[in-house]
């Protein structure tokens, strides 16, 4: 508003000047007219511009053309007007941004948790039909809701309020997929029941057919999608059920498998990360069926960058820029350490109801090596013209302690007896509960598909 306001002193100080000076020329043109006993065509001028085609501009008299200055002079002084007394001194609603971008000072990723449980939660986790057990703590037993209530508040801004409705219109007769592993599948679910809110239950299925999910609102004839890939290329975890396999492979160089499933897509949502959180990694150079294959167990790190680098190439060469969106989502933290947040050590995100108040905190499970490598391969892909976006949740995220299962979910194994008398040694401190913390990634997430 400032920097318009200054645009338009700018322009009425011009325009002043311009007036005082066509004035004075116009009043030296006559006297010499006069001097030289020269008639006035008409009292006016004729002004003739030589283009393809030659054209005069209709004789303008000294009168009118004082008159069109002056008329001009007060459109801009209206225009001022309007602004000055817009509400707040804002932009009127229809010129709104989306979001102020962080050339003007507003990162909508550095901010802090507002409790807010008016406008919270999005929806209900009764009320979401495709609810997952795994996030679905309400139904398992947790009883202190209040982890649903946060609202995240940007310094300097405010992050635009998720409208299903809206967002389905852009997917109409389109397809968003997020791809990644059990936290992309916990965004995803997010967003299902963000849209599926707004939607009668006949019109909206859901099918599952291997390694994807597909959630479909037939109305828009809109698809989102969830595509089972947690190391992003192929690998011998790739089972979306039996996948905990300790000895994990990768075949750094081959995607082709998982990616032609998804090439098509007009939104592409990616993560990969957790299941990297290890010293080695074991790669094959080959198949998993060619005895001749060679294995190579090398730093995890390194096997990262292998597979971004497989990532980064085949969208450079195979999703169309034209019609395609791409995120990246950083890493999801983990409140496994108690002493981060100043309890004992043994202890962990059990029992935790509030969010960490002090600011920056940084938790041990981010690792901002593997970040910086993501952003690097990224910034490559920027500079060979392949736009992603990275959508920055970590620092976010790590103040929500309180925002996980912790050991109201589906437990997937019977549980022993030591455990059962340690709660904290099987609660689930990584995956997040539902309504939640995912649902503010996914609010960030709308803010930058419409910023497009």
């Amino acid at each position: 508003m400032t920097q318009l306001l200054t645009i338009l002193r700018r322009l009425t100080c011009s325009t002043l000047m311009n007036l005082n000076a066509a004035a004075k020329n116009l009043i030296r043109l006559s006297r010499a007219q006069r001097k030289a006993n020269i008639p006035l065509k008409e009292e006016g001028w004729e002004c003739e511009m030589e283009k393809k085609d030659q054209f005069a501009m209709r004789p303008w008299g000294l009168r009118s053309r004082f008159n069109f200055i002056l008329a001009l002079f007060l459109a801009l002084i209206i225009i001022l007007a309007i602004f000055v007394t817009t509400k707040d001194g804002s932009w009127p609603d229809s010129l709104k941004p989306v979001f102020k971008s962080s050339a003007e000072n507003c990162d909508l990723f550095s901010g802090r948790w507002v409790y807010d449980n008016s406008t919270y939660p999005l929806y209900s986790e009764k009320g979401c039909k495709f609810m997952s057990d795994q996030s679905a703590c309400e139904k398992f037993g947790r009883t202190n809701l209040k982890h649903q209530n946060w609202r995240w508040q940007p310094h300097g801004c405010n992050l635009p309020r998720f409208n299903a409705t809206r967002l389905l219109e852009r997917l109409r007769d389109k397809r968003m997929a997020f791809v990644g592993d059990s936290l992309n599948r916990n965004q995803w679910i997010s967003m299902i029941c963000l849209l599926g809110a707004t939607i009668p239950d006949p019109s909206k299925t859901m099918e599952t057919n291997g390694f994807r999910m597909s959630f479909r609102v037939k109305e828009f004839n809109a698809t989102v999608d969830f595509y089972w890939t947690p190391l992003l290329v192929e690998s011998n975890s790739d089972d979306p059920v039996h996948h905990r396999i300790p000895d994990r492979i990768v075949r750094a160089q081959s995607i082709e498998k998982h990616a032609r499933h998804w090439t098509d897509a007009d939104i592409l949502v990616f993560n990969s990360y957790l299941w990297w959180r290890r010293d080695t990694m074991k790669v094959l150079w080959g198949s998993f069926e060619d005895q001749d294959g060679i294995y190579k167990e090398i730093e995890a790190r390194r096997a990262y960058e292998l597979v971004l680098k497989t990532w980064s190439e085949w969208l450079e060469f195979h999703v169309d820029q034209r019609r395609t969106q791409m995120f990246f989502m950083s890493m999801s933290p983990t409140h496994f350490w108690g002493e981060e947040w100043g309890i004992p050590s043994e202890q962990n995100c059990y029992n935790e109801t509030e969010p960490i108040t002090k600011d920056g905190h940084r938790g041990n499970g981010s690792d901002a090596d593997m970040m910086r490598i993501v952003e690097e391969t990224i910034r490559g892909l920027g500079d060979r013209g392949v736009s992603v976006q990275i959508l920055n949740i970590t620092q976010l995220s790590e103040y929500r302690k309180d925002g996980h299962p912790s050991i109201y979910r589906k437990q997937w194994e019977p549980l022993t007896k030591e455990q059962l008398e340690n709660p904290s040694s099987f609660a689930d401190c990584i995956h997040w509960c539902l309504p939640g913390v995912p649902d503010v990634w996914n609010e960030l997430l709308y803010a930058y598909i419409f910023s497009k």
